[in-house]
């Protein structure tokens, strides 16, 4: 009796965080607004979207699994090229190119998985890496299937669902990515606010422990893992659709780095956190190399030494008062 009212009051807890704010629902709406209200802005916010949905996909791994990734670009690279490839040698329908680059993508998460089981973290960092930059080179070398370093060109959409056109401003591209970006994070902060999700954070918390008390951990890290991989591979896929490109940039060690200070500059372990993160960077990117094109780095590196002094918390709190409670 007291097991099972355990369970529903565990069960409780769960749907307790799964209740929106009223906060959440108007951060939302004005996401979708500013397309509309600030349409020189679209694109920027189409940009947003798609990191912030790359950024989220890490998390999962690395915020509630504890899994340490330096090459997930690998995944955002495999999205990005099988999206283009299937636009110009198959059909320009975006909404199945997407299902294609995010099956392909969870396809390559499911084999890559294996080689996250074993050692240590470091092993982690130096296996994760040489997986994107085997991609990479073999992008690279493949020129005459992706166009090698001059990238893939002459990559032409259908319009979504067949009656919205991608126009020069980019507020279709915009809702298409903030659409895409809301029903994978609707589909994500239900994984790790369900009991599946509790066990990825006992597995982070203390592996040895979680296997003690009978999680299958070794499945529950291919799982995430493979899940995770297919959402990045969905931002990879977005990038590539809304842009008309794909080159070796998106399977770049950057994109790798870049996703990882976001989450530093945002938080780990709760979703917003990769939202926040992305917002942030993506704005001190943009502002920084208007003002000091050449020394934008040295700023946001800056800035980075600040917010590990000051503490994020303190300077992301109304993000944090809304939304970490996964």
């Amino acid at each position: 009796m007291a097991e099972r009212n355990g369970a529903v009051d565990f069960q409780a807890a769960l749907l307790r965080k799964a209740r929106w704010r009223p906060l959440e629902f108007v951060v939302w709406l004005a996401a979708f607004a500013l397309p509309l209200v600030m349409p020189s802005h679209a694109l920027m916010v189409n940009e947003i979207a798609i990191v912030a949905l790359f950024a989220m996909s890490l998390d999962l791994i690395l915020g509630y699994t504890g899994i340490v990734s330096l090459g997930h670009a690998a995944f955002f690279g495999f999205g990005a090229y099988a999206a283009a490839l299937f636009a110009k040698l198959v059909m320009p329908d975006p909404t199945v190119g997407l299902l294609f680059a995010i099956v392909v993508c969870a396809a390559l998460g499911a084999v890559a998985s294996v080689t996250i089981l074993r050692g240590t973290d470091l092993t982690r960092l130096m296996v994760t890496l040489g997986t994107a930059l085997l991609l990479l080179e073999l992008a690279n070398k493949l020129d005459w299937l992706t166009g090698g370093a001059d990238g893939l060109q002459g990559v032409v959409m259908g319009p979504v669902l067949g009656m919205f056109e991608f126009d020069l401003f980019g507020r279709t591209a915009a809702w298409y990515s903030l659409t895409i970006v809301l029903v994978l994070f609707l589909l994500m902060r239900r994984i790790v606010q369900s009991p599946f999700g509790a066990t990825l954070k006992a597995i982070r918390d203390n592996r040895l422990r979680a296997m003690a008390i009978g999680i299958p951990v070794a499945s529950r890290l291919v799982t995430i893992y493979t899940i995770a991989a297919a959402i990045a591979g969905a931002a990879g896929a977005l990038l590539a659709q809304t842009t008309g490109f794909a080159s070796l940039d998106v399977l770049a060690f950057d994109r790798s780095a870049d996703v990882m200070l976001m989450l530093v500059i945002g938080g780990v372990g709760w979703l917003y956190g990769g939202i926040a993160g992305a917002i942030v960077f993506k704005l001190l990117q943009d502002t920084l190399s208007t003002v000091t094109p050449q020394y934008w780095m040295f700023w946001i590196g800056l800035i980075l030494v600040l917010l590990v002094l000051v503490g994020r918390d303190r300077l992301l709190k109304p993000w944090t008062w809304f939304g970490r409670r996964e």
